[in-house]
């Protein structure tokens, strides 16, 4: 959400509640800006049950217009193939990683992100 793709994405959603919900389409764009708000935040932490509460409920906004507006899913289908992995910043350079280890330890090493949980 962090980047230029977030930009493309909202204009997209806004779009589509122009085109059949325009009454509603102020609300959705300042929905979605509150939203990456609290995505970006989030993500820092590292609470990924948030992110998905917010992803659920953009899923579930998007199945009501659906509902609602049959007609509305030529322009969901569009949107959709506009985000692919395309979008996403790619790193630029190499990564060289080492590490030596003994006895039971642990070593955790990552050219990116890195999500572990133990339990």
């Amino acid at each position: 959400m962090a980047t230029e793709g977030w930009q493309h994405a909202r204009d997209g959603v806004v779009q589509l509640w122009q085109r059949f919900r325009p009454e509603a389409a102020q609300t959705v764009a300042d929905e979605l800006e509150e939203t990456r708000t609290v995505a970006l935040a989030v993500q820092e932490t590292g609470v990924s049950v948030v992110e998905r509460a917010l992803q659920e409920e953009w899923a579930r906004q998007i199945t009501d217009l659906l509902v609602s507006y049959p007609n509305a899913e030529g322009g969901v289908r569009e949107l959709l193939a506009g985000w692919s992995l395309s979008d996403q910043r790619t790193a630029q350079g190499s990564v060289h990683l080492e590490a030596h280890g003994t006895g039971s330890a642990r070593i955790y090493q990552a050219g990116r992100d890195q999500h572990i949980t133990e339990r």
